[in-house]
């Protein structure tokens, strides 16, 4: 597409799927074929029994199913341009990727949040549990973390989509992010850099202190209880504490 002596970018070439970065490709891909199975089958054995009908179980569903689609975005894209000649994807498909890995992925943190403040009401008020974390509050907050991550999301692909991308079309990764793409932009993104840049650290940050939080008072409140609790306590979190480790290196992998 042309405009005046520009040749607009019509789509994006993508470096780390030529032959010298198959090896770091591969690993991650198997990285996500492990988890794929693995959230799959904790939505069904928590949908197979009843006695798993809680609303903390329901947050792990929750949260192993936005797994599952943010898992999704980038694998299946890649795994097609193995076995294409031109490792290369369209404008429109670019700024998709963009638009569902900082929707997923901003979604999945704000969950991370709900259920830290879901443990904290199953330990700290345990006869109140029941009336405060109910099954409608749950899909309220399940809800609220979506339109959460939507926000995130729309803010990042609305500046994106505003720059100029008339010259170089070369991405030095194997799917579109946000700060490989701005680079190739015709125009000085230093306002935009900050903008999109305060926008994702800010999400992180917060969502940061308030899990630090979280289980820091999880801490203190577990001191005086007998071995019996802290044992059940340390139930309660440990599938947090590894989905949100596991989190952590998800996002590890996509940003090497």
């Amino acid at each position: 597409m042309e405009h005046g002596n520009l040749t607009w970018v019509r789509e994006f070439m993508l470096l780390r799927l030529f032959e010298a970065h198959k090896p770091q490709l591969f690993l991650f891909l198997l990285f996500y074929i492990l988890i794929l199975p693995g959230n799959v089958l904790i939505i069904l054995t928590i949908r197979s029994d009843p006695c798993w009908g809680s609303p903390m179980y329901f947050l792990l569903a929750s949260l192993a199913f936005l797994d599952i689609c943010y898992c999704s975005v980038t694998p299946l894209k890649m795994l097609a341009d193995l076995f294409s000649h031109r490792k290369t994807i369209s404008y429109g498909g670019c700024m998709a990727q963009l638009f569902f890995i900082h929707f997923l992925g901003a979604a999945e943190i704000f969950l991370l949040i709900i259920m830290a403040y879901d443990h904290y009401v199953a330990i700290c008020k345990p006869l109140h549990y029941a009336s405060i974390v109910s099954r409608r509050v749950c899909c309220a907050l399940v809800g609220a973390a979506w339109v959460g991550g939507f926000m995130h999301s729309i803010v990042q692909v609305a500046l994106t989509i505003r720059l100029p991308f008339c010259g170089p079309n070369k991405l030095d990764n194997f799917f579109c992010d946000v700060p490989q793409v701005i680079k190739l932009a015709c125009t000085d993104t230093y306002v935009v850099e900050i903008l999109m840049f305060s926008n994702s650290d800010l999400v992180t940050l917060v969502c940061f202190v308030l899990l630090l939080m979280s289980y820091t008072i999880l801490l203190v409140k577990l001191r005086n209880q007998s071995l019996c609790g802290k044992s059940k306590a340390a139930s309660t979190c440990v599938t947090h504490i590894i989905m949100v480790f596991r989190r952590g290196l998800t996002n590890l992998k996509k940003r090497e």
